[in-house]
Protein backbone atom coordinates (compact mmCIF):
# COMPACT_ATOMS: atom_id res chain seq x y z
CA UNK A 1 0.00 0.00 0.00
CA UNK A 2 1.40 3.41 -0.95
CA UNK A 3 2.08 6.04 1.69
CA UNK A 4 -0.86 8.24 0.55
CA UNK A 5 -3.09 5.18 0.74
CA UNK A 6 -1.75 4.32 4.21
CA UNK A 7 -2.36 7.90 5.33
CA UNK A 8 -5.92 7.83 4.00
CA UNK A 9 -6.58 4.49 5.66
CA UNK A 10 -5.28 5.75 8.99
CA UNK A 11 -7.30 8.95 8.68
CA UNK A 12 -10.43 6.97 7.89
CA UNK A 13 -9.79 4.66 10.83
CA UNK A 14 -9.24 7.64 13.13
CA UNK A 15 -12.51 9.16 11.93
CA UNK A 16 -14.35 5.89 12.68
CA UNK A 17 -12.89 5.74 16.19
CA UNK A 18 -13.79 9.39 16.76
CA UNK A 19 -17.34 8.77 15.57
CA UNK A 20 -17.64 5.76 17.86
CA UNK A 21 -16.19 7.70 20.77
CA UNK A 22 -18.56 10.68 20.33
CA UNK A 23 -21.65 8.94 21.78
CA UNK A 24 -19.55 7.67 24.68
CA UNK A 25 -18.37 11.20 25.41
CA UNK A 26 -21.95 12.43 25.23
CA UNK A 27 -23.04 9.69 27.62
CA UNK A 28 -20.25 10.65 29.99
CA UNK A 29 -21.51 14.25 30.02
CA UNK A 30 -25.12 13.14 30.37
CA UNK A 31 -24.35 10.52 33.03
CA UNK A 32 -26.52 12.17 35.67
CA UNK A 33 -27.34 10.70 38.05
CA UNK A 34 -24.50 8.33 38.92
CA UNK A 35 -24.94 8.39 42.70
CA UNK A 36 -27.87 8.77 45.15
CA UNK A 37 -29.83 12.03 45.13
CA UNK A 38 -30.54 13.76 48.44
CA UNK A 39 -34.02 15.25 48.82
CA UNK A 40 -34.44 17.65 51.75
CA UNK A 41 -37.93 17.69 53.29
CA UNK A 42 -38.10 20.87 55.43
CA UNK A 43 -40.58 19.52 57.97
CA UNK A 44 -40.81 16.70 60.52
CA UNK A 45 -41.54 13.09 59.56
CA UNK A 46 -45.16 12.33 58.60
CA UNK A 47 -45.81 15.92 57.49
CA UNK A 48 -46.95 16.80 53.96
CA UNK A 49 -43.39 17.44 52.74
CA UNK A 50 -42.25 14.10 54.12
CA UNK A 51 -45.19 12.14 52.68
CA UNK A 52 -44.93 13.61 49.19
CA UNK A 53 -41.13 13.51 49.21
CA UNK A 54 -41.00 9.81 50.06
CA UNK A 55 -43.68 9.00 47.52
CA UNK A 56 -41.67 10.80 44.81
CA UNK A 57 -38.49 9.03 45.91
CA UNK A 58 -40.24 5.66 45.76
CA UNK A 59 -41.76 6.22 42.31
CA UNK A 60 -38.82 7.99 40.64
CA UNK A 61 -36.27 5.29 41.51
CA UNK A 62 -36.76 3.48 38.20
CA UNK A 63 -35.79 6.65 36.31
CA UNK A 64 -33.27 8.41 38.55
CA UNK A 65 -32.02 5.76 40.94
CA UNK A 66 -31.87 5.99 44.71
CA UNK A 67 -33.25 9.12 46.39
CA UNK A 68 -32.56 9.60 50.10
CA UNK A 69 -35.14 11.77 51.87
CA UNK A 70 -33.76 13.78 54.79
CA UNK A 71 -36.00 15.71 57.17
CA UNK A 72 -34.63 19.14 58.07
CA UNK A 73 -37.42 20.94 59.99
CA UNK A 74 -37.08 24.32 61.62
CA UNK A 75 -38.08 27.97 61.30
CA UNK A 76 -41.11 26.99 59.29
CA UNK A 77 -39.08 25.44 56.36
CA UNK A 78 -36.32 28.06 56.30
CA UNK A 79 -33.61 25.78 57.72
CA UNK A 80 -34.17 23.04 55.16
CA UNK A 81 -34.47 25.45 52.26
CA UNK A 82 -31.31 27.33 53.32
CA UNK A 83 -29.39 24.06 53.37
CA UNK A 84 -30.30 23.40 49.74
CA UNK A 85 -29.54 26.99 48.72
CA UNK A 86 -25.96 26.49 49.97
CA UNK A 87 -25.52 23.07 48.35
CA UNK A 88 -23.50 22.45 45.19
CA UNK A 89 -25.64 23.04 42.07
CA UNK A 90 -25.00 19.57 40.69
CA UNK A 91 -28.45 17.99 40.95
CA UNK A 92 -27.57 15.79 43.91
CA UNK A 93 -29.22 17.96 46.58
CA UNK A 94 -32.85 18.96 45.98
CA UNK A 95 -35.58 20.60 48.03
CA UNK A 96 -39.15 19.42 48.41
CA UNK A 97 -40.45 22.99 48.50
CA UNK A 98 -44.00 24.17 48.97
CA UNK A 99 -46.35 27.05 49.60
CA UNK A 100 -44.68 27.33 53.00
CA UNK A 101 -41.13 27.77 51.69
CA UNK A 102 -41.94 29.90 48.63
CA UNK A 103 -45.04 31.92 49.54
CA UNK A 104 -45.39 32.13 53.32
CA UNK A 105 -41.83 32.14 54.66
CA UNK A 106 -40.55 35.03 52.51
CA UNK A 107 -43.12 37.18 54.35
CA UNK A 108 -43.19 35.68 57.85
CA UNK A 109 -39.71 34.32 58.28
CA UNK A 110 -37.40 36.95 56.77
CA UNK A 111 -34.95 34.38 55.37
CA UNK A 112 -31.53 35.55 54.21
CA UNK A 113 -32.18 34.18 50.74
CA UNK A 114 -34.74 34.64 47.97
CA UNK A 115 -36.39 31.32 47.11
CA UNK A 116 -37.28 32.55 43.62
CA UNK A 117 -33.69 33.59 42.84
CA UNK A 118 -31.66 31.12 44.87
CA UNK A 119 -33.67 28.00 44.04
CA UNK A 120 -34.45 26.72 40.54
CA UNK A 121 -37.97 25.31 40.08
CA UNK A 122 -37.97 21.86 38.52
CA UNK A 123 -41.57 20.65 38.71
CA UNK A 124 -44.65 20.94 40.87
CA UNK A 125 -45.88 17.59 42.16
CA UNK A 126 -49.13 17.92 44.06
CA UNK A 127 -51.68 20.35 45.39
CA UNK A 128 -53.87 19.92 48.42
CA UNK A 129 -56.52 22.20 49.85
CA UNK A 130 -57.45 23.14 53.37
CA UNK A 131 -60.82 22.64 54.98
CA UNK A 132 -62.94 23.93 57.83
CA UNK A 133 -63.83 21.17 60.27
CA UNK A 134 -65.62 21.09 63.61
CA UNK A 135 -66.03 18.66 66.45
CA UNK A 136 -69.38 16.82 66.12
CA UNK A 137 -70.69 18.27 69.39
CA UNK A 138 -70.65 21.80 67.94
CA UNK A 139 -74.25 22.55 66.85
CA UNK A 140 -73.47 23.55 63.25
CA UNK A 141 -73.86 21.64 59.99
CA UNK A 142 -72.71 24.19 57.42
CA UNK A 143 -70.16 26.96 57.00
CA UNK A 144 -72.93 29.54 57.15
CA UNK A 145 -74.15 28.13 60.45
CA UNK A 146 -70.60 28.24 61.85
CA UNK A 147 -70.32 31.92 60.91
CA UNK A 148 -73.66 32.69 62.56
CA UNK A 149 -72.71 30.72 65.68
CA UNK A 150 -69.33 32.46 65.96
CA UNK A 151 -70.92 35.89 65.59
CA UNK A 152 -73.48 35.02 68.26
CA UNK A 153 -70.66 33.94 70.58
CA UNK A 154 -67.81 36.41 69.95
CA UNK A 155 -64.47 35.37 71.41
CA UNK A 156 -65.87 32.10 72.78
CA UNK A 157 -64.82 29.89 69.88
CA UNK A 158 -61.24 28.90 69.11
CA UNK A 159 -59.79 27.36 66.01
CA UNK A 160 -56.70 25.21 65.76
CA UNK A 161 -54.05 25.23 63.06
CA UNK A 162 -50.88 23.35 62.18
CA UNK A 163 -48.82 26.25 63.50
CA UNK A 164 -48.22 29.98 63.22
CA UNK A 165 -47.71 31.00 59.60
CA UNK A 166 -48.92 27.67 58.21
CA UNK A 167 -51.52 27.59 55.46
CA UNK A 168 -53.83 26.12 58.05
CA UNK A 169 -53.36 29.26 60.17
CA UNK A 170 -53.84 31.55 57.18
CA UNK A 171 -57.00 29.63 56.28
CA UNK A 172 -58.43 30.49 59.67
CA UNK A 173 -57.50 34.15 59.31
CA UNK A 174 -58.99 34.30 55.81
CA UNK A 175 -62.18 32.65 57.10
CA UNK A 176 -62.47 35.23 59.88
CA UNK A 177 -61.99 38.07 57.38
CA UNK A 178 -64.36 36.76 54.71
CA UNK A 179 -66.91 35.86 57.34
CA UNK A 180 -67.24 39.53 58.24
CA UNK A 181 -64.66 39.91 60.99
CA UNK A 182 -65.40 36.81 63.05
CA UNK A 183 -63.91 36.86 66.56
CA UNK A 184 -62.24 33.46 67.10
CA UNK A 185 -59.10 32.69 69.10
CA UNK A 186 -56.23 31.03 67.24
CA UNK A 187 -54.68 27.95 68.87
CA UNK A 188 -51.46 26.98 67.04
CA UNK A 189 -50.29 23.37 67.26
CA UNK A 190 -46.93 21.89 66.36
CA UNK A 191 -48.18 20.20 63.24
CA UNK A 192 -51.56 18.96 62.07
CA UNK A 193 -51.55 15.69 64.03
CA UNK A 194 -52.03 17.10 67.55
CA UNK A 195 -54.73 19.48 66.30
CA UNK A 196 -56.66 16.67 64.64
CA UNK A 197 -56.42 14.58 67.81
CA UNK A 198 -57.83 17.44 69.89
CA UNK A 199 -60.64 18.02 67.39
CA UNK A 200 -61.61 14.34 67.54
CA UNK A 201 -61.60 14.38 71.35
CA UNK A 202 -63.58 17.63 71.47
CA UNK A 203 -60.83 19.63 73.17
CA UNK A 204 -61.01 22.21 70.40
CA UNK A 205 -64.21 23.14 68.49
CA UNK A 206 -62.82 24.17 65.09
CA UNK A 207 -59.81 23.17 63.01
CA UNK A 208 -58.62 24.27 59.56
CA UNK A 209 -56.58 21.27 58.39
CA UNK A 210 -55.47 20.17 54.96
CA UNK A 211 -58.13 17.89 53.49
CA UNK A 212 -55.89 14.84 53.62
CA UNK A 213 -56.99 11.22 53.45
CA UNK A 214 -56.88 11.02 57.26
CA UNK A 215 -59.17 14.04 57.66
CA UNK A 216 -61.62 12.72 55.06
CA UNK A 217 -61.69 9.28 56.72
CA UNK A 218 -62.45 10.84 60.11
CA UNK A 219 -65.26 12.82 58.50
CA UNK A 220 -66.74 9.70 56.91
CA UNK A 221 -66.54 7.90 60.25
CA UNK A 222 -68.41 10.75 61.94
CA UNK A 223 -65.56 11.54 64.32
CA UNK A 224 -65.22 15.08 62.93
CA UNK A 225 -67.44 17.14 60.64
CA UNK A 226 -65.82 18.79 57.63
CA UNK A 227 -68.11 21.69 56.75
CA UNK A 228 -66.35 22.70 53.54
CA UNK A 229 -63.20 22.28 51.48
CA UNK A 230 -61.50 25.45 50.31
CA UNK A 231 -61.27 24.58 46.63
CA UNK A 232 -62.89 25.75 43.40
CA UNK A 233 -64.48 22.31 42.92
CA UNK A 234 -65.48 19.43 45.15
CA UNK A 235 -62.77 16.86 45.77
CA UNK A 236 -62.95 13.60 43.85
CA UNK A 237 -62.12 11.80 47.08
CA UNK A 238 -65.00 13.52 48.95
CA UNK A 239 -67.75 14.50 46.49
CA UNK A 240 -70.31 14.91 49.28
CA UNK A 241 -68.42 17.70 51.04
CA UNK A 242 -69.35 21.15 49.65
CA UNK A 243 -66.84 23.81 48.73
CA UNK A 244 -66.60 27.08 50.62
CA UNK A 245 -67.80 28.80 47.43
CA UNK A 246 -71.02 26.76 47.54
CA UNK A 247 -71.43 27.98 51.10
CA UNK A 248 -71.31 31.62 50.04
CA UNK A 249 -67.54 32.25 50.29
CA UNK A 250 -66.23 32.24 46.68
CA UNK A 251 -62.85 33.73 47.63
CA UNK A 252 -62.12 31.02 50.18
CA UNK A 253 -59.63 29.09 48.02
CA UNK A 254 -56.54 27.83 49.81
CA UNK A 255 -54.15 25.61 47.90
CA UNK A 256 -50.95 24.07 49.25
CA UNK A 257 -48.51 22.95 46.57
CA UNK A 258 -45.42 20.76 46.83
CA UNK A 259 -42.67 20.72 44.24
CA UNK A 260 -39.03 20.05 43.45
CA UNK A 261 -36.35 22.74 43.56
CA UNK A 262 -32.58 22.78 42.99
CA UNK A 263 -29.86 25.26 43.97
CA UNK A 264 -29.53 28.19 41.55
CA UNK A 265 -27.01 27.47 38.83
CA UNK A 266 -27.91 23.83 38.42
CA UNK A 267 -27.34 22.93 34.73
CA UNK A 268 -30.46 23.10 32.58
CA UNK A 269 -29.80 19.58 31.29
CA UNK A 270 -30.12 18.22 34.83
CA UNK A 271 -33.25 20.27 35.56
CA UNK A 272 -34.80 18.97 32.33
CA UNK A 273 -33.78 15.38 33.14
CA UNK A 274 -35.51 15.45 36.54
CA UNK A 275 -38.57 17.25 35.16
CA UNK A 276 -38.98 14.77 32.30
CA UNK A 277 -38.80 11.81 34.67
CA UNK A 278 -41.21 13.49 37.08
CA UNK A 279 -43.80 14.32 34.40
CA UNK A 280 -43.73 10.70 33.24
CA UNK A 281 -44.27 9.55 36.83
CA UNK A 282 -47.18 11.94 37.42
CA UNK A 283 -49.04 10.66 34.35
CA UNK A 284 -49.25 7.18 35.80
CA UNK A 285 -52.95 6.49 36.44
CA UNK A 286 -52.33 4.28 39.47
CA UNK A 287 -50.27 7.00 41.10
CA UNK A 288 -52.93 9.60 40.32
CA UNK A 289 -55.59 7.44 41.96
CA UNK A 290 -53.38 6.91 45.00
CA UNK A 291 -52.76 10.64 45.38
CA UNK A 292 -56.45 11.48 45.04
CA UNK A 293 -57.37 8.99 47.79
CA UNK A 294 -54.72 10.62 49.99
CA UNK A 295 -56.31 14.03 49.39
CA UNK A 296 -53.80 15.36 46.85
CA UNK A 297 -54.24 16.52 43.27
CA UNK A 298 -51.42 15.59 40.85
CA UNK A 299 -49.94 18.70 39.19
CA UNK A 300 -48.54 17.26 35.98
CA UNK A 301 -47.38 19.61 33.22
CA UNK A 302 -46.02 22.13 35.74
CA UNK A 303 -42.38 22.20 34.63
CA UNK A 304 -39.85 24.95 35.45
CA UNK A 305 -41.56 27.84 33.61
CA UNK A 306 -45.10 26.87 34.63
CA UNK A 307 -44.03 26.37 38.25
CA UNK A 308 -42.38 29.77 38.41
CA UNK A 309 -45.45 31.55 36.98
CA UNK A 310 -47.78 29.69 39.33
CA UNK A 311 -45.70 30.54 42.41
CA UNK A 312 -45.46 34.21 41.44
CA UNK A 313 -49.25 34.39 41.22
CA UNK A 314 -49.64 32.74 44.64
CA UNK A 315 -47.16 35.18 46.17
CA UNK A 316 -49.14 38.16 44.87
CA UNK A 317 -52.41 36.70 46.12
CA UNK A 318 -51.25 35.79 49.61
CA UNK A 319 -48.75 38.50 50.58
CA UNK A 320 -51.41 41.01 51.79
CA UNK A 321 -53.26 38.34 53.78
CA UNK A 322 -50.06 37.04 55.38
CA UNK A 323 -48.95 40.55 56.37
CA UNK A 324 -52.36 41.35 57.81
CA UNK A 325 -52.27 38.19 59.95
CA UNK A 326 -49.11 39.38 61.68
CA UNK A 327 -47.74 35.83 61.53
CA UNK A 328 -44.06 35.32 62.24
CA UNK A 329 -42.15 32.09 61.75
CA UNK A 330 -41.22 30.26 64.94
Amino acid sequence: MSRPSQWLARAALAWVFAALAAPAATLAQDGYPNRPIRLVAPSPPAGVHDVIGRLWAERIKAELGTVIVENRPGAGTILGAAEVVKAAPDGYTLLLGSTSSHVVMPVTGNPNFDPMKDLEPIALLTASVTSVAVTPSLPVETLSELIAYAKANPGKLSYGSAGIGSMSHLTGELFKKLGGGIDMVHIPYKGAGPGIADLVSGHIPVLTPNATGQVLELHEAGRIRVLAVNAPQRLKAAPNIPTAAESGMPDMNVLFFCGLFAPAGTPKAIIDRINKATQSMLRDEQLQERLIVMGYQPMHDYGPAEAQAFIRAEQLRWAPIIKASGAKAE
